[in-house]
C-alpha cells in the first residue's frame, strides 16, 4: 500500500547558502584557472632572449649600376 506523504515533507531540499556557496567557489575556481591560462599564454608567447630579433638596416633603393 503507498503511503501518503505531506508536500512539505517530499521535499528533497530546498535552496539555500550551501548550494549558494558552491556555485561562487566554482566561479571564483574558474576565474583563477583562467588568469592562469592567460598567464602562460603571455609568457609562452614572449620571445627568449637567445632568440632577440636584430633590426636590419633600412634599405636605400636599388643599387646604383655602373
Amino acid at each position: 500500500m503507498a503511503r501518503n506523504i505531506p508536500e512539505n515533507k517530499a521535499r528533497q531540499g530546498r535552496w539555500g547558502w550551501h548550494g549558494f556557496r558552491i556555485l561562487i567557489a566554482g566561479l571564483l575556481l574558474v576565474l583563477v584557472a583562467w588568469g592562469v591560462a592567460e598567464i602562460y599564454g603571455v609568457l609562452i608567447k614572449a620571445p627568449n632572449s637567445d632568440e632577440q630579433h636584430v633590426p636590419t638596416p633600412p634599405s636605400t633603393g636599388p643599387a646604383p649600376s655602373g
